[in-house]
């Protein structure tokens, strides 16, 4: 049998967590979800450097998933940049407002930004630019970590606000200080992170009450199928043919 040390006990605990504690959160974050269908209007998803951009990956052009998601995506903050390059990025203030000054959101969009620390400058900034733009926005991050790092911590952005300060909606992934949570015995230093796991998990509910509500409401949500399943590409002929002027990255 293998032996994991805990690690699917501990993503399974946090999941229940999210499950149980951010229901209503996720609630009013499928609402506004649904309402940006309802207005045929585009759901931006922005992640905040790092892994954090594999959440919004996971919701683009994705089987199952969304057909107007539109990624605020930026491959100098992103896993596909060098490393050291995309650490320095993310804690570069005015970078996160010149990306999404880019994709030029307008007032009454929505923007889910995903990113678990939630103090970055890079986030920030997006965040405050979001806001200037008048966009909605769906901060899905952690309270651990805005709330027990040091306010003079040197990653944090220059106006000490948290990503949580800046939401219309907070849904608290409760992923712990530090990520890694497996201690192998004999080996100091912790491994096997879970805010991957936990966040990919909560892109997935948002989409699902989002469809949840646009099906109450007799909308019908417009949703990708797979590519390579047969009849895919007919079926998702559609969505492309509409999406592809609008979204930057299809």
């Amino acid at each position: 049998m293998l032996n994991d040390f805990g690690y699917l006990e501990q993503i399974e605990a946090n999941l229940r967590r999210v499950k149980e504690e951010q229901a209503t959160n996720i609630q009013a974050a499928g609402k506004l979800m649904a309402d940006a269908v309802e207005q045929d209007r585009l759901i931006s998803v922005y992640g905040g450097g790092g892994h954090t951009t594999l959440v919004m990956g996971e919701m683009f052009f994705r089987a199952g998933g969304l057909a107007n998601i539109n990624p605020v995506m930026e491959t100098g903050l992103s896993v596909f940049n060098q490393a050291l390059k995309y650490l320095e990025l993310e804690r570069s203030e005015n970078y996160g407002s010149a990306i999404m000054r880019y994709y030029d959101l307008q007032p009454g969009d929505l923007l889910i930004i995903f990113h678990n620390i939630g103090i970055n400058a890079a986030t920030i900034d997006a965040a405050l630019e979001a806001k200037r733009a008048g966009a909605k926005i769906v901060a899905v991050s952690s309270s651990h970590w805005q709330k027990e790092m040091p306010p003079d911590h040197f990653i944090r952005h220059s106006s000490g606000k948290n990503l949580f300060d800046l939401a219309d909606v907070c849904i608290d992934d409760c992923n712990p200080v530090g990520d890694a949570q497996v201690k192998v015995p004999g080996f100091d230093t912790p491994i096997a992170p879970v805010s991957n796991v936990v966040d990919f998990t909560i892109a997935h509910w948002l989409e699902i009450e989002c469809v949840r509500q646009c099906v109450e409401r007799g909308l019908t949500p417009p949703v990708w199928r797979s590519a390579n399943a047969p009849g895919g590409d007919e079926y998702n002929a559609a969505n492309l043919k509409k999406y592809r002027p609008l979204v930057k990255n299809l």
